[in-house]
């Protein structure tokens, strides 16, 4: 699974300590997650989501696709 953390991170001007301070993780869990290292749990994924304004797929592209 893809994700744009780092995009939205720099958009808003943020470090990756600044934004695990707003989510209350650490900057090693940011830098896991930009770094595809790391699937954020669905509690994290949702606090990312409200903190930028946007929808979860938005944040973090599945191509998975089911089969017929």
């Amino acid at each position: 699974m893809k994700n744009r953390l780092k995009e939205y991170r720099e958009k808003h001007g943020w470090s990756q300590g600044e934004l695990a301070r707003r989510l209350g993780v650490s900057r090693q869990t940011v830098n896991a997650v930009e770094t595809d290292k790391y699937d954020p749990s669905l509690p994290l994924a949702l606090r990312m989501s409200k903190l930028f304004g946007v929808n979860v797929p938005e944040l973090f592209i599945d191509d998975w696709e089911p089969q017929p």
